[in-house]
């Protein structure tokens, strides 16, 4: 999302937005005289499934995320897609810009619903990481990612950022030889990648799900 997009988001969970002109809008977050750009934002919004918009009922309100309210009915999460990831080398660029909202119903997402992003895998090299009873990450799947799980333990199924380059791989640490090891579970042969302490080496998160491409 850009600036105006998060101040919009923002301001519709403090105001009623469907109060008021595109104007009226435009001036409270500094874009005075271009309600159009206004507009177009807020059916960008819409489209990604963070905002319900009726203008001619006059009504525009963020979409319900969940997080525990109306827990007996079956809910709908708009999951940020950051990109793509490799599943061999580190050669998919993984910089965190939202390219699109991921709409998963609650029951196929695990308990936590905060702290998730999906990235769209690419290549074979952990099409035999089972993820969960018989779902193995593949080429095009969507892999869901939580962000907050920072220091994974041996076999953990992470996503890594070596030199700005983001690749999902199986996570081992050898701390007599002080490496960090990001291995590839395929029925390809894959050399494993090492990692030494001082390289350009991040852990975006850990993968706890994965959401199949339609066959």
């Amino acid at each position: 999302m850009n600036k105006i997009q998060i101040e919009l988001l923002n301001l519709s969970k403090h105001q009623d937005l469907g109060s008021m002109s595109l104007r009226q809008i435009a001036k409270i977050i500094g874009v005075e005289n271009k309600p159009q750009i206004v507009k177009h934002h807020l059916l960008q919004l819409e489209k990604a499934g963070l905002l319900q918009i009726n203008l001619k009922k006059g009504f525009i309100r963020p979409v319900s995320r969940g997080f525990g309210q109306d827990s007996g009915k079956n809910q709908v999460y708009s999951l940020p897609i950051v990109g793509a990831a490799n599943c061999g080398p580190a050669t998919i660029f993984a910089d965190e810009r939202i390219e699109g909202y991921l709409k998963v119903s609650s029951k196929l997402l695990p308990r936590k619903k905060h702290d998730l992003f999906v990235l769209i895998a690419e290549g074979p090299s952990m099409n035999k990481a089972e993820i969960r009873e018989g779902v193995v990450i593949e080429d095009g799947d969507f892999v869901v990612v939580d962000k907050s799980y920072k220091n994974p333990k041996n076999g953990d199924i992470i996503v890594a950022v070596i030199d700005g380059m983001g690749t999902i791989k199986k996570y081992r640490e050898d701390k007599k030889e002080k490496l960090i090891i990001l291995e590839s579970e395929s029925t390809e042969n894959y050399l494993p990648i090492f990692i030494h302490e001082g390289d350009d080496f991040m852990i975006s998160g850990k993968v706890i799900d994965v959401i199949k491409k339609p066959r």
